[in-house]
């Protein structure tokens, strides 16, 4: 096997998103909605950007997975349409690029349709005889999730816990907590752990940052209890979505020192 060192050339990320990445709204049948991505190139060179849908799932495990539009059942790529898949900025420039979500007459299952808008910088590959190899490029792409939910009042979510780990972190004992969302309705969940000693003597709550989930996805929730000295504990975890539904599962809790 031959190796080849090669002079590496990394890029800053010339393009932001203004906006937000998670786009959510409440649809009907047969409706139209109107939606926008602002950018800005904040570079002094113009910078060219395409855009396009794709597909997108995600697992706790980190695992993140892009497909082509319609590979996932509960996909809305086809009702989206930009009005444009390729812009240039000029230096400094922001602009806007528009999209409408046109939903189905006949859309019977309740619940969130999604899919992503993917707005990638285009670099020029120019050839250089400067230095020997090959100089590799870092770009950065954003997924903009376009989620759609229909007749959601009779749809929900299912909150599952999937796995309970304590990590040490950057000096700080960072508990990870796997939750799935086996329902048919995208939530954005807190998880919250309370601990009590075996006397039943409660000793905390810690609670994580909430974070988007979507139908049939998980995501590691991260709790730090560096608060907590070492010790086995009695704990209740609890899931909260913005909607207030809970879900709770009574577990024991070991902190180590190491």
């Amino acid at each position: 096997m031959l190796i080849f060192l090669l002079p590496v050339c990394l890029l800053r990320a010339n393009i932001v998103i203004l906006n937000g990445l998670t786009h959510n709204y409440k649809v009907e049948n047969g409706q139209v909605y109107k939606g926008k991505i602002s950018l800005e190139n904040t570079s002094s060179q113009p910078q060219s950007v395409k855009l396009f849908l794709q597909d997108f799932t995600y697992q706790s495990d980190g695992s993140i997975s892009y497909t082509a539009p319609n590979t996932n059942v509960k996909t809305n790529a086809e009702w989206i349409k930009l009005n444009t898949n390729l812009i240039t900025l000029k230096a400094k420039e922001k602009t806007e690029v528009f999209y409408e979500i046109t939903v189905p007459k006949q859309l019977s299952n309740a619940g969130s349709y999604w899919s992503v808008i993917m707005v990638e910088p285009v670099e020029n590959i120019k050839p250089s005889n400067e230095k020997e190899g090959i100089n590799i490029t870092s770009i950065v792409r954003y997924a903009i999730q376009v989620i759609t939910d229909f007749d959601s009042e009779k749809a929900k979510p299912d909150l599952k816990f999937e796995g309970l780990k304590i990590e040490r972190e950057n000096g700080s004992q960072i508990l990870k907590v796997a939750i799935a969302n086996n329902g048919n309705l995208y939530c954005k969940p807190t998880a919250t752990i309370e601990i009590y000693k075996k006397d039943g003597q409660k000793l905390g709550v810690f609670s994580s940052q909430p974070m988007g989930l979507l139908p049939q996805t998980s995501k590691s929730f991260h709790i730090d209890i560096s608060k907590m000295p070492a010790a086995r504990y009695n704990a209740v975890l609890i899931a909260t979505d913005e909607d207030e539904n809970a879900f709770a599962l009574n577990v024991e809790l070991e902190v180590k020192n190491d």
